[in-house]
């Protein structure tokens, strides 16, 4: 898995130890492709802040960069307190920075089950009576495990959606759901990263993905770096494309999975989904386990963040729309499982209905990964 690591060049978030202490390492996804900065990130006030900001963006990424700013926040503690901490009073600073982490995004579910598969670790570490040193290892190896989990379940997805894609396939992706959004080579993408090193000829199209333009600013940039073929659009141009242009699947991500394969993905999705289904397109959704959540009957109870106007309005500072106009903007929309041709998991392929392959697959799946084991 090592070598499959250097393979892949884009890294996305990671854990740093030196002589000056702990910090979390994360490239400025809010600069590409103009700029290619590396954030080094010493308090979780930053790492909430990055997460806000789309400095780190996608489901299972901001998943990890929660975990490992909870495991920052108590290597920080112990060296402005040292022995000074009780175990109580750790306890209760690490329930107050996982609250500060799981405000800043409500839609993406990966966030909050991260947080709480760390919180659920570190009760285990102190009931057990761990020292502070050991309890602060003990979550820094717990945030690199979900690291290391969610690379792996990239490979596997990109593995399992791979089998979907045939030699000389146009392909239609929105937004970004590549190595930039998680820990590996991706969700969406990474059945096409697949596809691609395995010598099928592939061509993706690329849903510019307004407002914040994550397609042409991210998921360009990336496939560019994989000398994959593609082309950008703009999201008005993919019913287009799809009736002209011979698109043979469309591959998204999602933030959230609800029971009966309803999902949130990023705004403009269900409008993708809708027309694939008028064109006789396959639309898959490829998401680790850790996106899905079973506590939710169906896609009316997913969260819908909503965020600043000016992003709709301004473009980099610069103003596209008159001033003091109402605008909305949500960051996701909500996509029918009755579009969806796949879920593809890790841990396989699931199909409808999905209020039963999504719970077989998932069996055993989130009590293990919050237990704290």
């Amino acid at each position: 898995m090592a070598e499959e690591k250097l393979k892949h060049g884009v890294r996305t978030v990671w854990w740093e130890e030196g002589a000056s202490g702990a910090s979390v390492g994360m490239l400025d996804q809010s600069l590409l492709p103009q700029q290619v900065v590396y954030l080094k990130l010493t308090h979780e006030q930053q790492v909430a802040e990055a997460i806000t900001s789309l400095k780190v963006r996608g489901a299972p990424a901001i998943g990890v960069a929660a975990a490992f700013g909870l495991a920052l926040s108590l290597y920080r503690l112990l060296q402005e307190r040292g022995d000074s901490l009780t175990l109580t009073e750790v306890q209760e600073h690490l329930q107050t920075v996982g609250d500060l982490l799981r405000r800043t995004r409500p839609t993406a579910v990966n966030l909050a089950w991260a947080i709480e598969r760390m919180l659920q670790c570190a009760d285990v570490a102190i009931r057990e009576q761990y020292t502070l040193q050991r309890l602060a290892e003990r979550l820094r190896n717990e945030a690199q495990a979900i690291a290391d989990e969610d690379f792996d379940a990239c490979l596997k997805m990109g593995i399992y959606g791979s089998e979907l894609i045939s030699d000389g396939d146009t392909l239609l992706t929105h937004c970004n759901a590549g190595s930039l959004a998680t820990a590996g080579w991706g969700t969406a993408l990474a059945p096409m990263y697949v596809a691609h090193k395995a010598g099928k000829r592939i061509h993706v199209f690329v849903d510019e993905t307004r407002p914040v333009l994550q397609g042409a600013r991210l998921t360009t940039w990336e496939l560019q770096q994989e000398g994959i073929p593609l082309t950008l659009i703009t999201d008005n141009m993919a019913g287009h494309f799809m009736y002209h242009g011979g698109i043979k699947a469309v591959f998204v991500g999602a933030d959230r999975i609800a029971a009966n394969g309803d999902f949130a993905n990023k705004i403009g999705t269900y409008s993708v989904a809708v027309l694939a289904d008028a064109h006789h397109i396959p639309f898959y959704v490829v998401a680790p386990r850790s996106t899905i959540d079973l506590k939710l009957p169906s896609g009316e109870y997913i969260p819908i963040e909503q965020r600043n106007p000016e992003e709709v309005t301004r473009i980099r500072g610069t103003a596209i729309a008159p001033e003091g106009i109402q605008v909305a903007n949500p960051a996701f929309d909500v996509t029918p499982h009755s579009y969806v041709t796949a879920i593809i998991t890790e841990a396989g392929i699931a199909r409808p209905p999905y209020e039963e392959s999504l719970r077989q697959l998932c069996l055993g799946y989130h009590s293990i990964h919050t237990s704290g084991k």
